[in-house]
Parts: structure tokens; C-alpha cells; sequence
């Protein structure tokens, strides 16, 4: 521990005395190009730096001007040489090809230490196992039909009334911040069976919903920094691994609370035939699974810690990806008229409206008609996928097909949001919010390969929840461009936050007003 605090504390005194130099060097030469100069000792550390406040945008730039791909040389002896790539035959390489040689990788497990054992840290049989488990409930007619009534519940008392009541009041609101407490409170729903209720008129102060996002941005932040800085933030307890440590305790308490009653549930037998009539949530099932298996003698046999780790990633699978995904896109639409227009026509003639002229869910089915509408979420998805990036680590030496050959256990990112602007993948339309473009000529939804629409992760770890996610997705939007129009606040600034989700940094402010 004190080998770690020496080097740190001789890394920042080397890092204050020679970041001036730097600066004056890159001011300079930024001019001329995006990649970072490569420094004595300090490798490109410094151009990171400099832009710490714009990491998404930064490495797009550099991947643009290097062709897709980099190696990004850290400090000498901080082990952040990390491999940058936005190349889909790279991602496609390590994400399916021979994605046997690419794991998480020891880093990965340092720096997402809060999500524990759970799905996206699990690798090999564990992994499998929670993955054909979670796989065999989402297939379930009656797991779907609970993502749609809990969404559209969560939609008509708490979303509309909400915003009928800013709309007359004629004040601002924070629509991501809407998005983001009807997400939490839905997917505390579907995964525990449990309504925080944090989605009211009175928009109440709900500690753990704050805790996931002080915990993305700590997540972030230790990609960018030597191990041994943060872990010496951690040690002291300051900046972003104080709130960090904060976010931990509060999700612990909150998931051993809930944990705790399901698991009460299932001390007897026969109490399985009675919660099968009335939860469908997943613990309830997951742990039901368990027991019918046999695995184990009941599920409340299973440690606490494996239950809310294997709770807590599919909690922030589900929340942070849809409230960011409707934060974007309605901010898109806000920006182009002509393309909201024609999603609330598609609502007004395709599919049954309440004598007002309002969409009000009744079954899935009307969802599939939708077409205009899903092209339009895919297009909001292209340009901002809620995961920004994917962290992987080659267990031997590789050579990828772009031609960089990479080391056993380098660092490899692949930057999802830097894909979406590539021009070699998109066209020179790519920064254009398009949706004709997922549209073929027989007028059905186009399939790209997953290894250039990345929005929902490609290879074997694709995302178990994308039809999931749509029927959410689509359920908030046409409830809500059916009945209201949104403005953004003048002068409000928008760009990505500093988080592994992509939340957006300020919010997005607007102004409601009632569609008639």
C-alpha cells in the first residue's frame, strides 16, 4: 500500500511541474491534430488530461484522424497503454471471432469492483450459468408482459401527470431526470418486485437512485487516472471514491433490505405455489429457478452478497440504458421537428387512440407498428448508445485485422460512441439524425450487423434485454409525442457526461407544452 502512495505522490509532483510545459506544447499543436504528443515518461498522458471534461469526444477525435484504431501510451509503469479501437472488424474480431481470447481481464475487475460477481463481471461457467438462467425468464410471455404494464403504469400515473402539471405551471423541468427516476422505479419493479416510488409530483430525494450515477462517473474516472492515483483517492476517501464508496453502502442496505423478504418467501416448500400466482419479478423467478433445479436446498441458502450482486447488475443494465436512451432521443427530436412530426402521424393513423387523439397501450402488438418510431430509437441509438465504450483484455498475443498486434492483458476499448460517427462505417451523413436509414424499400426495419450497430453489445454478450428495451422504449415515446411537445431551455448547454453511462453532463431542460 505505501509502495502505491510513494509513487503517486511522486507521479503528481512530476505531473504539476511539467503539465505547464505540456499545455503551452499542446495548445499548439492541437492546432494541427486530435492525437495526444507522446511525452518522456509521461506518455500521452497530459493531452488526456486536458481533456478529462470531453473524454467521449476527445477519443472520437483521435480515432478519426488515426483511422479507427490507437495505442494509447500511459505513464511509464502505470500499466494504462490501452488499445483504442471504433474499427468494426476489430470489434467484430474481439467480440465473436475469437472471442474466446478476450476476457474481462484484471482490470476490468478493479475498476468495476462495485458490480462483484454479477453478469457483466462473471466470466466462463458462472457467467453461462447466470446467463441461460436470465435468458430462460426474459423468454417468458409473462415476463414481457410485465415490462410493458409496468412501464405503461409508470407512464399514466406518474410520467404524464408530471408533465401536465410543469406544462401549466409553465416552468422548466429536467427531463432526463424524469426519465431517470421512471426508469429506476420500473426496473426496481421488474427486477425485485419492489416500487421506490421516486417518479411523483414532489420529485422526492431518493438516495439510491443518486448512488448510480456517483457511481458511473467514479467508474469512469478510474480509467483515466494510474491505478495508483485512485487507489490513493480511495485510500484517503476524497473526490469521486468517497462518493463512490457512499454509492456502495447505500445500494448494499437497499438490496439486503429487499433481498431479505424475498428470501423469507422461500424458507418453505410450498410457499413456491403460492408466490408463483402472484410475482413474476425477477429475483421471485430467479430464485424459484433455483429451487426447482435443485441446486441448492432453497434460495435463501444462496449467500446474501451473490444475490445482490446478480440483483444489482440487472438493475443497472436496466435503469441507466433507457433513461439515457429517451434523454437523447427526445432531445434529437427537439432538434429536428419534421422527424417528430412524422412519428406522432405514424401514432395518429397506424394504431387506436383514445377519443382525445392519445396512444394508450393495450397490448404488444400495436407496438409492431410502430416502424417509423423504432427507426428513429435506432437512430438516437446509433449516434448515442447508453454504453459508450466496452473494456476487454486478450489473455495471449493477437493480431487484430486492423493490424495492431496487442500484448496478454492489454487494455482494449472499444468506443461504441466513436462508431456511431465514423464516417468509414456511416457515410458522410453520420452525424445526420436520419432514421430513413433503417428503413428498406419494402418499409420494415433494416438489420445491421452487431458489429457496427453496437448499441446493444455484439458477439456472445450481446444484451439479453434489446427486445426488452424496445417495447419500453416505445411505450414512453409514443405516450408522450402523442400528447406533448418539448423545447429546450435557450442557453442550455448539452453534451455527454463523464460516466461509463452516456448520461447527458447538465441535464436537459425544456419547456413543456400540451400537443392538441
Amino acid at each position: 500500500m505505501y509502495t502505491y502512495i510513494l509513487f503517486a505522490i511522486l507521479l503528481s509532483i512530476l505531473l504539476v511541474s511539467l503539465l505547464p510545459l505540456c499545455y503551452i506544447t499542446f495548445d499548439a499543436e492541437r492546432k494541427k491534430r486530435s492525437v495526444p504528443t507522446e511525452w518522456p515518461v509521461l506518455g500521452m498522458l497530459p493531452g488526456l488530461l486536458l481533456n478529462s471534461a470531453r473524454v467521449h469526444e476527445f477519443v472520437t477525435e483521435i480515432l478519426q484522424e488515426s483511422r479507427g484504431s490507437l495505442m494509447f501510451k500511459g505513464p511509464w509503469f502505470s500499466s494504462m497503454d490501452t488499445f483504442i479501437t471504433s474499427d468494426p472488424a476489430d470489434v467484430h474480431y474481439i467480440l465473436s471471432k475469437n472471442y474466446s481470447n478476450f476476457s474481462k481481464g484484471p482490470e476490468f475487475k478493479k475498476i468495476f469492483d462495485i458490480l462483484g460477481g454479477g453478469i457483466f463481471m462473471a466470466e466462463h461457467e458462472s457467467w453461462e450459468n447466470q446467463r441461460r438462467t436470465i435468458m430462460s425468464l426474459m423468454n417468458q410471455m409473462g415476463f414481457q408482459k410485465l415490462v410493458a404494464s409496468t412501464t405503461w403504469n409508470k407512464v399514466e400515473k406518474g410520467l404524464v401527470p408530471i408533465l401536465n402539471h410543469y406544462s401549466e405551471m409553465g416552468n422548466q423541468v429536467d427531463l432526463q431526470e424524469l426519465f431517470q427516476r421512471l426508469a429506476f422505479d420500473s426496473t426496481c419493479q421488474v427486477v425485485l418486485g419492489d416500487d421506490p416510488y421516486s417518479l411523483c409530483i414532489n420529485l422526492p430525494h431518493i438516495p439510491e437512485e443518486k448512488a448510480f450515477a456517483d457511481a458511473e462517473e467514479a467508474v469512469l474516472q478510474r480509467h483515466t487516472l494510474p491505478e495508483s492515483l485512485w487507489k490513493l483517492q480511495k485510500w484517503l476517501q476524497i473526490g469521486k471514491e468517497k462518493k463512490l464508496s457512499l454509492a456502495k453502502e447505500l445500494l448494499d442496505r437497499f438490496l439486503s433490505d429487499r433481498i431479505a423478504r424475498k428470501c423469507q418467501k422461500f424458507n418453505k416448500a410450498d410457499q413456491m405455489v403460492t408466490d408463483e400466482k402472484e410475482d413474476f419479478d425477477l429475483l421471485t423467478n430467479y430464485m424459484r429457478e433455483i429451487a426447482e433445479k435443485g441446486d441448492v436446498v432453497d434460495a435463501a441458502s444462496i449467500s446474501e452478497q451473490t444475490w445482490k450482486d446478480i440483483m444489482l447488475n440487472l438493475i443497472f443494465a436496466g435503469k441507466d440504458t433507457i433513461s439515457a436512451a429517451l434523454a437523447w432521443f427526445f432531445w434529437l427530436l427537439t432538434t429536428n421537428i419534421n422527424e417528430e412530426n412524422k412519428i406522432r402521424h405514424e401514432i395518429s393513423t397506424n394504431i387506436q387512440v383514445n377519443e382525445h387523439g392519445k396512444w394508450e397501450f393495450s397490448d404488444m402488438q400495436q407496438l409492431n407498428k410502430l416502424v417509423y418510431l423504432h427507426a428513429a430509437l435506432c437512430e438516437s441509438l446509433r449516434l448515442f448508445p447508453p454504453v459508450g465504450f466496452q473494456h476487454k483484455a486478450p489473455l495471449e498475443s493477437d493480431v487484430l485485422p486492423s493490424g495492431h498486434r496487442i500484448k496478454p492483458s492489454t487494455k482494449t476499448v472499444l468506443s461504441f460512441y466513436s462508431m456511431g460517427r465514423m464516417e468509414s462505417i456511416w457515410g458522410k451523413d453520420c452525424l445526420e439524425f436520419k432514421p430513413k436509414r433503417w428503413i428498406s424499400d419494402l418499409g420494415r426495419i433494416k438489420t445491421e450487423p452487431s458489429f457496427k450497430f453496437t448499441a446493444f453489445n455484439a458477439g456472445p454478450r450481446s444484451c439479453l434485454g434489446k427486445e426488452m428495451s424496445f417495447i419500453q422504449l416505445k411505450i414512453v415515446a409514443a405516450s408522450i409525442i402523442s400528447r406533448f411537445h418539448f423545447n429546450v431551455v435557450e442557453g442550455h448547454p448539452i453534451c455527454p457526461s463523464n460516466s461509463v453511462i452516456l448520461h447527458m453532463k447538465h441535464g436537459l431542460k425544456v419547456k413543456v407544452s400540451k400537443y392538441d
